[in-house]
């Protein structure tokens, strides 16, 4: 079902013409998409704050090797942010817990699994269009003397 999604998201970029024009732009979205289609690595959402490294990896151990299994905390409290990620060492292993554990309960949550994409490189801003609210900064027209 997700790979059939993301083709249909890559026929729509290639409608509405964000690839590249030249061709090459389009042939690395795809083969962009078949890689993440294959990955070994899941994104796992809606994790409850109980749940830490060892129980999560646990909870998915059954459907292969795990690699590594980590919850994502923030990084001023240390507590959970309720997802994480687990690698597995082989894409199959990968797509049966995908198949299995999705929408299933794991410390009494509902948790979502998917494939894990990969973050753009790059620096990471505040958000916005400028970092002050996303009105642009000074003179954005809303100001009363």
């Amino acid at each position: 079902m997700a790979f059939f999604n993301r083709i249909g998201n890559l026929c729509r970029q290639n409608t509405f013409g964000n690839s590249v024009s030249n061709g090459q732009g389009s042939m690395a979205s795809m083969l962009n998409a078949i890689r993440c289609m294959s990955s070994s690595k899941l994104f796992i959402g809606g994790l409850s704050y109980g749940t830490d490294d060892q129980s999560l990896k646990d909870a998915f151990s059954s459907f292969g090797d795990v690699v590594d299994a980590r919850i994502i905390t923030d990084r001023d409290t240390g507590r959970s942010r309720g997802f994480g990620f687990v690698n597995f060492a082989s894409n199959e292993s990968a797509s049966s817990a995908l198949s299995a554990m999705d929408g299933q309960e794991l410390n009494g949550r509902n948790i979502r699994v998917s494939y894990a994409n990969d973050r753009p490189a790059g620096p990471r801003g505040f958000g916005g269009n400028s970092g002050f609210g996303g009105d642009g900064g000074f003179g954005g027209g809303n100001e009363r003397f």
